[in-house]
């Protein structure tokens, strides 16, 4: 099990497939900032609020170039499912072998409903347009998340 990599380090290279079967990797995200954000399940309460969070902040985040990935154990038909319900308006990827979410150290031991287990420790990466990450918030909490992403990454507009 990996540890969080941590701010002012490259981001650890991936290369994997969104809910479409489009090849996304980090040195095709090159060029401008994205927010990685790593969360357990879809259509789960908390999931579900801060992906629609993330989905009405859209023109914000468009507004600096940064685009919105989000990572979780779902399969890319869930995502899909997800998406369409919701009307999400950014890339999910499937990681249903959690290779990625081990790579970024999210994947960890924790309770859930008082039984220890692996799964996913809700945490989110915003990462410059050179490749290094700036900000992380993990363990999230959803409430006003995405009000705390925009101003990190306004912050790093700034800079």
């Amino acid at each position: 099990m990996s540890s969080l990599p941590l701010i002012g380090q490259a981001v650890p290279a991936f290369q994997t497939r969104d809910t479409k079967g489009q090849l996304i990797s980090t040195k095709d995200l090159l060029g401008h900032p994205y927010v990685l954000y790593f969360y357990p399940k879809d259509d789960t309460p908390g999931c579900t609020a801060q992906a629609c969070s993330f989905r009405d902040a859209k023109p914000l985040f468009d507004h600096s170039q940064a685009r919105v990935i989000g990572v979780s154990p779902d399969s890319a038909a869930s995502h899909e499912k997800f998406t369409a319900k919701y009307g999400l308006n950014f890339t999910l990827i499937p990681d249903s072998t959690h290779q990625l979410c081990e790579q970024f150290g999210v994947w960890q031991e924790k309770m859930l409903f008082g039984k220890k287990g692996m799964g996913v420790i809700r945490t989110t990466f915003l990462i410059d347009s050179q490749g290094v990450i700036r900000w992380i918030e993990s363990p999230v909490q959803v409430e006003g998340h995405e009000g705390r992403v925009i101003e990190a990454l306004q912050h790093l507009s700034a800079s």
